[in-house]
């Protein structure tokens, strides 16, 4: 029996598109660039290289920190690479992206843990493709609220840093992370309106508790969080965490309507569900409700 056949039924994907998939790699390896996408062996990577997206990753591909449930190599991290935003807004332009998506590993071993140059990236996207929506993905920059206000200074559209999990299993998931700590980057990038929209994603399936969950997305919301995403986690080796339980769709739609009464303005759950996954919808769908934009639900997350 494969790995595959163990999965639950909702948990095996169809088939994508080999051409695009192909040409969307053709592209990153171009502009010699990483994607989280290959680096954490997300299960959406293919879907998303087959519809010619994908989410970059700054800063090298070596994490100084080495969370169990994140494939990303653990290491001695790369020199900083000066000319790495402009590479990124190149491939963002041969991609024709509407919407782009920058996210990294942690750099503590840098005083700003990499601020400067998400910013750069913005702005670099922003030359280049001044009509493109812009997401960044932010590690916890150590707590400084300066790294913070740099990355907001350069305008994203939307602000992410996500928790990953409940409180209680910091300890043994995320390695050098602290939640009181994340929850502050949330707070003050939605604090006084600083960011366009702020952002965070839970993975299920880790070994939290029903009630852990809510009380933890009451938290967020009350950070001024107002997209929140809620997906499975799937153990990407051997060496990783295993995986406490399979939840299934039914749940992650209880999740998602608690999520609505809570007041999030976006809301993605279900067992693909991955923060940067379609981000342009949610996007979209926070821009058109702070528009004052009547929207409809479409059990796909939207509120």
């Amino acid at each position: 029996m494969t790995a595959r056949s163990r999965l639950p039924e909702w948990l095996v994907k169809p088939l994508p598109d080999p051409a695009r998939v192909r040409g969307v790699r053709a592209a990153i390896a171009g502009h010699r660039l990483n994607t989280v996408c290959d680096e954490a062996k997300c299960p959406n990577r293919v879907d998303c290289f087959s519809r010619g997206t994908a989410t970059f990753m700054i800063l090298g591909n070596r994490c100084t920190r080495d969370c169990r449930f994140c494939a990303v190599e653990h290491g001695r991290p790369l020199p900083v690479d000066r000319e790495e935003p402009g590479r990124v807004a190149a491939a963002a332009r041969s991609l024709g992206l509407g919407f782009v998506v920058v996210t990294s590993v942690t750099r503590d071993d840098l005083p700003d843990g990499g601020a400067d140059l998400f910013a750069d990236t913005i702005r670099a996207v922003r030359r280049e493709l001044p009509e493109a929506g812009v997401e960044v993905l932010v590690p916890d920059f150590g707590g400084s609220a300066a790294a913070v206000d740099a990355v907001l200074a350069a305008r994203p559209d939307v602000f992410a840093h996500n928790v990953e999990t409940v409180p209680r299993l910091y300890p043994s998931v995320r390695s050098g992370a602290d939640y009181e700590r994340s929850l502050g980057v949330l707070a003050r990038a939605a604090g006084e309106g600083r960011a366009a929209a702020v952002k965070s994603a839970l993975m299920l399936g880790l070994g939290e508790e029903r009630a852990e969950v809510e009380r933890t997305l009451r938290e967020l919301r009350s950070a001024g969080v107002d997209i929140v995403y809620l997906g499975q986690y799937l153990r990407p080796s051997e060496q990783h965490r295993p995986v406490a339980r399979f939840v299934p769709p039914d749940e992650f739609e209880e999740l998602r309507r608690f999520c609505i009464d809570e007041g999030f303005h976006w809301v993605s759950a279900g067992p693909f569900v991955r923060s940067s996954y379609q981000a342009e919808l949610a996007a979209a769908g926070v821009g058109a409700r702070q528009r004052g934009s009547a929207m409809r639900g479409n059990g796909e997350g939207r509120t």
